[in-house]
């Protein structure tokens, strides 16, 4: 990989704390979906959900441009 594909030190824990987010988001919005019993917002947590998913792998993809090296937790329930 090129050096200047490669994301700064800043770049790099900035899409850390996005994933962090995103899979907080993520389970939050699975486990609520149990609870929840209007059709509507099932329906719209579960879109929640799909999207989640679609984003944390973009966001794996961007980090590992990261200019260090740490193994990404490929163990995240994003299915």
């Amino acid at each position: 990989m090129d050096e200047q594909q490669r994301l700064g030190p800043h770049e790099s824990m900035e899409i850390h704390e996005m994933v962090n987010f995103k899979t907080v988001c993520l389970a939050k919005s699975k486990l609520m979906q149990g609870l929840v019993f209007d059709k509507d917002l099932k329906e719209f947590m579960q879109k929640d959900v799909e999207l989640s998913q679609r984003q944390l792998t973009e966001l794996q993809t961007i980090y590992k441009k990261a200019p260090f090296s740490i193994d990404v937790n490929t163990n995240v329930p994003i299915h």
